[in-house]
């Protein structure tokens, strides 16, 4: 049995104007004690199918299931047994770090001492901080919080929305460490995200556009699966750049990656010296050129311009 299971889950949503797809026939499977990714950018549809997986909203078609509970005919048995932290910060803003955390424990018929164990290592960092109201905690700190409160209840699957958007890079960094410990205790985990530099610390992860799944796989066969030789490219006119390599006809893909160019020529036998050449003769300095190893952004990328 999988931790959790969607087949064929579709959603959309109306306005006064148009339909908005928001998931198309969505088939995803999560395995006991797994730690999987779904990554895309804002908009994707990472929202819409964990709140259909949580029984906050229903699909318009399809079937889910966690820990081989149906979403819709077993929503309150789910709901003992999942933990949802959501990608706003939805925690009491006046009460007190403790006060918020004995409050679900409440909710669960728990308490903080009796699983304590489980989000020690996460509380203790806020502790000392336990008599300040949650609305006057740092961005890290406020994670740290939900993050124990999705956890007091020891549930067997969590759900995580996008939670490191607006937090530091240190925080992101303890943020990962902690799921991986909290996985270490057989605790299956879905994460969104759009930072693509995170789908390396999953075990598996789905790539998610525009409401469809583009590819399921672990991170390192997604980047082995990239089709053709990956080049950075940089000069001392990065618009122009970007702007004639995307003009040149043995270009296939070109996009900025940090202060650099990620290019993919049409033929693999494309070299180095074509492209140093080819931007010479448009009045381009410090040209440098290099092949490297693609990420999963470009991957990313590159499944977007086919699908």
């Amino acid at each position: 049995m999988q931790a959790i299971e969607a087949n064929q889950i579709s959603k959309s949503y109306f306005n006064k104007k148009q339909e908005i797809v928001a998931l198309e026939k969505i088939d995803i499977s999560v395995g006991k004690g797994e730690l999987f990714g779904l990554i895309g950018p804002d908009g994707a549809g990472k929202t819409s199918l964990i709140r259909i997986l949580n029984t906050l909203i229903l699909a318009d078609s399809g079937t889910a299931s966690v820990d081989g509970f149906d979403v819709v005919k077993d929503f309150e048995e789910i709901r003992k047994r999942v933990g949802y932290m959501p990608g706003r910060f939805s925690l009491y803003q006046d009460l007190t770090v403790e006060e918020n955390l004995e409050f679900f424990a409440s909710v669960f018929n728990t308490s903080i001492s009796e699983n304590y164990e489980l989000i020690k290592d996460i509380y203790q960092q806020i502790e000392p901080f336990k008599d300040r109201r949650a609305g006057k905690l740092s961005g890290g700190m406020k994670q740290k919080l939900a993050l124990s409160c999705a956890l007091i209840h020891r549930p067997s699957v969590l759900f995580l929305d996008e939670p490191t958007t607006g937090v530091d890079a240190v925080s992101r960094k303890e943020f990962w460490e902690m799921l991986k410990r909290l996985q270490l205790q057989g605790i299956s985990i879905l994460v969104s995200t759009p930072y693509m530099d995170e789908a390396a610390l999953c075990d598996r992860v789905a790539l998610i556009q525009h409401g469809s799944i583009m590819k399921v796989n672990t991170p390192m066969h997604i980047v082995n699966e990239f089709e053709g030789v990956l080049w950075s490219v940089r000069s001392n006119h990065m618009y122009h750049l970007m702007q004639e390599l995307k003009s040149w006809d043995a270009v296939r893909s070109c996009f900025a990656f940090g202060e650099n160019c990620h290019v993919l020529f049409k033929e693999s036998t494309t070299t180095d010296v074509e492209c140093r050449a080819f931007l010479a003769q448009r009045n381009h300095q410090d040209i440098q050129i290099n092949r490297i190893q693609p990420e999963i952004e470009d991957c990313f990328m590159q499944l977007m311009k086919t699908a």
